[in-house]
C-alpha cells in the first residue's frame, strides 16, 4: 500500500483479532479487584406514590452489602433531569422505574435480595395511550422558538390542496420500537474517597457527555470523573447520553467507596430504562397535477413523550426539503403520557417520518399512474426547498435511476396482484433516502510524534461497533502521509480530548476533522523531520462544514417481495440500496453500515412493535422471546452500493456520514413491494401477515 493513499481502502478492523479473541474489553469486562453488583428494584405502577419500601429482609441475606431506597438514597446536587433524579422521591412517574438497589458480593444474591425487598404504592390514575386527538396534545416549542420542532408553513396551503388535480390524504402509524444492541447498557463504578474521583466504565457512544451528565448530577468538577469505553457493544442512539443506570450505580459506589459496583442491565430492563423509539401518528396530504407534480405537502405528526422528561422525534422535519412544492406544512404534537423517556434511535425523525413520506409518494404515483421512480424525480427541487441553498451534492436522481437499472425495476408490470409464482405473490417497491449531515465542531485531536516514524493520535471519540479504531487510523495516516502501520490511535476515554458523541452519523466527520486538522498544524508547526516528543493540537471548528450550501446524503431503496396466498406470510427475496454519501473512507465498513441499516428497516417494516399493556403501563413483550427482530432467515439477497465521489464542502476528507441512512426509507420500499404483491395498502407498521388476510 502507498504511504500516503489508505483512505478508501478496504482494511479489516484492526482491533478485530482483540474481540475475536476475547481481549477486547467491553464495560463489564474490566479487570478490576473484588468487584460488587448491584440489582435494582423496578416499580410496578405506572402512576403514584411509595407508601413504604421493607428492605429488612434482603439486608438480612447474607452477601448484601447494601440496599438503596429514597429513604436513604444520597440527595444530587442537579437532578433537575427528571431521568437522572433517581431515588429523590417516592413519586412514581411510569412502571419500570427505579425504586430501591440492591449491592451484594454477587450478582447473584444481588438479584435474589432484590426480590425480596417490599415495595406498597398508591396508585393514581394513569395514560400510557397515544391518540390523534389525545386532549393533552401540544405543541414541543415555544410560540417565538424556531427549533427543529416548530411549526412551518409556506404558501397557501389549504387553497393549494382543494385546487390540486389529485390528492393524497392517509395517516401512517409507527409503533414503539426498542433499540436492543447486542450489550446490554453496562456501568462499572468506582468511587475512590482520595482524592474524590468518580470512575465508570460505561458502554456509551460518548464518553465525554457521560462525565458531563454525571459530573453535573453530582455536583463534582468534571475533572474529578472518569469515563473508558473503548469498546461497546452496539447502541443504535440508546447509547449517546447518560442514562439513570449511570447515577444508581454512581450512587452506590459512593456508599461503598474502593469497591467497583457492576451494574448491567438486563434485556427486560432496557424495555424500560433507557429509550426508545416513540410511537407516530402522522397524516400527510400531498397534492398534485395529473403528471405527479406537488404543488402542496402538508405532514403533520403525532408522538408521545414522558412526563419525566421531553424528547420529540420530529418525524416530519423530512417532508421540509426531499421535493419541490410551492405550498408546503409541517407540524409536531406530542403528548406527555406516563410512560418512560423515549430517545434517539437510528435516524430519529427520518425512519418514521420517511417511512409516512415515501408510502404517501408511492399513493400518488399509484393514484396518478406514474412510475414510482419517475415520479420522484419529476418532483427533485433545483435548492434546498428549507433553506433555498444550492445543494452541495444532491445525487437523488442518479440514485434513483442508477439504482433502477441495478436491481432489475424497469419492465415490471405496474399493476398491483399482476405477478404469481406459484402460491406467492411477487411485488417490488421503491422509496428514496435522505438523511441531513450533521456535524460537532468541538471536538480536539492530539498528534505527538513517538519517534521512529511513529504517530499517536488520540481524541475522546468511541467505537460503537463501527469501525472507528479502522477508520480514524486511516484519516490520520492519509492527513500525516504515512502508512495505517505507523499510527497508533487513542479512544475511549475522557483522559484523552473531547470528543463529541457518536450520533447523528457524525462521528467520523467531526472527529476526522479534528484529526485532519491535528495534522496540518503538526505539519505547520514541526515540518517534515520532527523530534520525537514534537505535539500539536487542533479543533474540529477550525475546519467546517461549507455554509453556504445545504449539505445532505441521498440514497434509494428497491425491495422484491413475496406474500403467501393463503396465509399473508411476507417474506423479502432481495433488496438492493444505492447511496450517495460523498468520499468512503472505508469501503468495508461502509458497506456493513449500509446493509445493518437496511436490515433494521426490514425488521421496522416487518417485525418490530413493542406492545405497552394500558392496564399496567408495561411493555409486555419486552424480551428477545417475543420482541421480535430480523434474523438470518428473514435477510436473503441484499446489497448495498454506493456513487464515487466526494463532497469537500461536507469535510476536508470529502466524506458524510453513513451509519443512519441505511435504515431510512428501507421500510417504505418493503411495504411498497407488498402493496405492488397484493394490492393492500398497509398503513400501520409492523406489516404482518393478519393485516394481510384480513
Amino acid at each position: 500500500m502507498s504511504e500516503t493513499r489508505v483512505m478508501g481502502q478496504p482494511l479489516t478492523r484492526l482491533e478485530g483479532e482483540r474481540k475475536v479473541t476475547g481481549r477486547a474489553p467491553y464495560a463489564y469486562e474490566h479487570p478490576l479487584t473484588d468487584p460488587l453488583y448491584l440489582h435494582p428494584v423496578l416499580s410496578t405502577v405506572p402512576r403514584g406514590r411509595l407508601t413504604g419500601v421493607d428492605a429488612s429482609a434482603a439486608e438480612a441475606l447474607a452477601g448484601v452489602r447494601a440496599v438503596l431506597t429514597p429513604y436513604n438514597a444520597e440527595r444530587l446536587a442537579g437532578a433537575g433531569d427528571g431521568e437522572f433524579a433517581v431515588l429523590q422521591s417516592e413519586e412514581v412517574s411510569f412502571h419500570g422505574q427505579f425504586v430501591a438497589a440492591v449491592v451484594a458480593d454477587t450478582p447473584e444474591t444481588a438479584r435474589e435480595a432484590a426480590a425480596l425487598v417490599r415495595v406498597e404504592y398508591a396508585r393514581a390514575p394513569h395514560d400510557v395511550v397515544l391518540t390523534a386527538d389525545h386532549e393533552r396534545l401540544y405543541r414541543p416549542v415555544g410560540e417565538d422558538d424556531e427549533g427543529p420542532a416548530s411549526d412551518t408553513e409556506e404558501g397557501e396551503v389549504e387553497a393549494a390542496l382543494e385546487r390540486a388535480e389529485v390528492v393524497v390524504d392517509q395517516t401512517y402509524r409507527t409503533p414503539t420500537e426498542h433499540n436492543n444492541p447486542m450489550e446490554p447498557h453496562t456501568t462499572v463504578a468506582v468511587w475512590e474517597e482520595e482524592p474524590g474521583r468518580l470512575t465508570l466504565y460505561d458502554s456509551t457512544q460518548g464518553v465525554h457527555v457521560v462525565r458531563a451528565s454525571v459530573a453535573g448530577v453530582f455536583g463534582l468538577d468534571p475533572e474529578r470523573v472518569r469515563v473508558v469505553a473503548p469498546h461497546v457493544g452496539g447502541g443504535f442512539g440508546s447509547k449517546g447520553e447518560a442514562h439513570a443506570h449511570d447515577v444508581l450505580a454512581a450512587m452506590a459506589a459512593r456508599v461503598l467507596p474502593g469497591r467497583p459496583v457492576k451494574f448491567a442491565l438486563t434485556r427486560q430492563h432496557m424495555f424500560s430504562l433507557v429509550g426508545y423509539r416513540t410511537p407516530t401518528i402522522q397524516r400527510v396530504r400531498l397534492g398534485a397535477d395529473r403528471r405527479g407534480r406537488l404543488d402542496v405537502v402538508v405532514h403533520e405528526s403525532v408522538e408521545q413523550t414522558s412526563t419525566v422528561q421531553e424528547f420529540t422525534e420530529n418525524s416530519a422535519m423530512c417532508s421540509r426539503w426531499m421535493y419541490a412544492a410551492p405550498h408546503r406544512r409541517t407540524r409536531h404534537r406530542m403528548a406527555a403520557l406516563d410512560v418512560p423517556v423515549n430517545f434517539w434511535m437510528r435516524a430519529p425523525g427520518e425512519a418514521p417520518g420517511m417511512y409516512a413520506l415515501e408510502s404517501a409518494m408511492d399513493e400518488l404515483a399509484q393514484a396518478c399512474g406514474v412510475d414510482p421512480v419517475e415520479l420522484r424525480v419529476r418532483n427533485e427541487p433545483e435548492r434546498d426547498p428549507q433553506s433555498g441553498a444550492p445543494w452541495s451534492d444532491r445525487q437523488l436522481v442518479r440514485c434513483l435511476r442508477e439504482g433502477a437499472e441495478r436491481f432489475g425495476w424497469y419492465g415490471r408490470d405496474p399493476s398491483p396482484r399482476a405477478r404469481r409464482e406459484g402460491d406467492w405473490w411477487v411485488g417490488t417497491g421503491v422509496a428514496a433516502a435522505s438523511y441531513p449531515h450533521l456535524y460537532n465542531p468541538g471536538s480536539v485531536a492530539v498528534v505527538r510524534y513517538g519517534g521512529e516514524g511513529v504517530y499517536e493520535v488520540s481524541i475522546g471519540a468511541v467505537d460503537i461497533g463501527t469501525g472507528a479504531w479502522t477508520a480514524l487510523t486511516q484519516i490520520a495516516a492519509d492527513a500525516l502521509g504515512v502508512s495505517v502501520s505507523r499510527v497508533r490511535l487513542r479512544i475511549g476515554d475522557t483522559d484523552l480530548p473531547s470528543a463529541s458523541v457518536a450520533g447523528g452519523s457524525s462521528g467520523t466527520s467531526s472527529w476526522g476533522t479534528a484529526i485532519v486538522a491535528a495534522a496540518r498544524a503538526f505539519a505547520a508547526e514541526h515540518g517534515g523531520a520532527p523530534a520525537p516528543g514534537a505535539v500539536a493540537r487542533a479543533s474540529a471548528g477550525e475546519d467546517t462544514v461549507d455554509e453556504g450550501y445545504a449539505v445532505y446524503s441521498f440514497g434509494a431503496h428497491f425491495a422484491e417481495v413475496a406474500v403467501h396466498a393463503d396465509t399473508g406470510e411476507v417474506r423479502v427475496p432481495r433488496m438492493y440500496g444505492l447511496f450517495s454519501v460523498g468520499r468512503v473512507v472505508n469501503p468495508r465498513m461502509v458497506r456493513s453500515q449500509f446493509l445493518g441499516g437496511m436490515v433494521m428497516g426490514l425488521s421496522m417494516a416487518l417485525h418490530e412493535q413493542s406492545f405497552r399493556d394500558p392496564r399496567y403501563g408495561h411493555v409486555a413483550n419486552g424480551d428477545f422471546a417475543e420482541y421480535h427482530v430480523a434474523t438470518n432467515a428473514d435477510v436473503r439477497d441484499l446489497r448495498a452500493e454506493w456513487l464515487e465521489g466526494e463532497d469537500p464542502r461536507a469535510t476536508p476528507m470529502g466524506s458524510r456520514g453513513v451509519g443512519e441512512i441505511g435504515v431510512v426509507g428501507t421500510a417504505a420500499a418493503v411495504a411498497n413491494a407488498v402493496y405492488h404483491a397484493t394490492g393492500v395498502r398497509v398503513r400501520d407498521l409492523p406489516i404482518t401477515l393478519d393485516t394481510l388476510v384480513r
